[in-house]
């Protein structure tokens, strides 16, 4: 069983709090001009008798005239094909009613999959995705950062994420902070 969700990066850092000295404010100094974004989709991957994985797809956004500001269907798929080797098991998706999944391109791609099953999340019910918890961690720990470069950034990122893939206990507490029992039930 997968759960799938995606996020996005800019340069502007997400508001955290931090200590200072009695009387003076810490200031992060950010530059106000767009200057592109990433895009991440995560993906935590549940079997029984095997340890949780994360899977991710990550891309960059420059802010060219009329580029795509987000990850499109093939992303999406070359993602889930990634898994699909990676688990060599068919795969049960859980994700949300975002526009790119539930498109017209999207279900055909789906279709051609005899190995995936694709059921979609209600609507607004981030509690129910333990991916939700991955981005809460991976952004505290992007707060106040001031990035001077995309490219920067998107090392802290992949690196951010890349150390949570050796750590399955973290991932386990992501899937159990949305309360879901996923343990099959007792034969009768």
């Amino acid at each position: 069983m997968c759960f799938e969700d995606e996020a996005g990066c800019t340069r502007r850092p997400p508001h955290g709090r931090t200590w200072g000295r009695r009387g003076v404010t810490p200031v992060v100094t950010v530059s106000g001009r767009r200057s592109g974004c990433l895009s991440v989709a995560g993906l935590i991957a549940v079997r029984p008798g095997s340890r949780t994985r994360l899977c991710h797809r990550l891309r960059v956004h420059r802010g060219g005239k009329g580029e795509r500001r987000s990850l499109g269907e093939r992303d999406y798929i070359q993602l889930l094909d990634g898994v699909h080797q990676l688990v060599k098991a068919p795969i049960v998706l859980v994700w949300d009613r975002l526009d790119t999944h539930v498109s017209r391109a999207m279900r055909e791609m789906i279709d051609e999959r005899n190995w995936l099953t694709v059921f979609l999340l209600p609507a607004y019910s981030p509690e129910l995705n333990p991916v939700e918890g991955l981005w809460a961690h991976g952004k505290r720990s992007l707060a106040n950062l001031a990035s001077v470069a995309l490219d920067r950034l998107e090392t802290l990122v992949r690196n951010r994420l890349k150390r949570l893939q050796y750590r399955p206990a973290v991932l386990d507490g992501f899937l159990a902070g949305t309360g879901l029992d996923l343990d099959p039930p007792p034969p009768p």
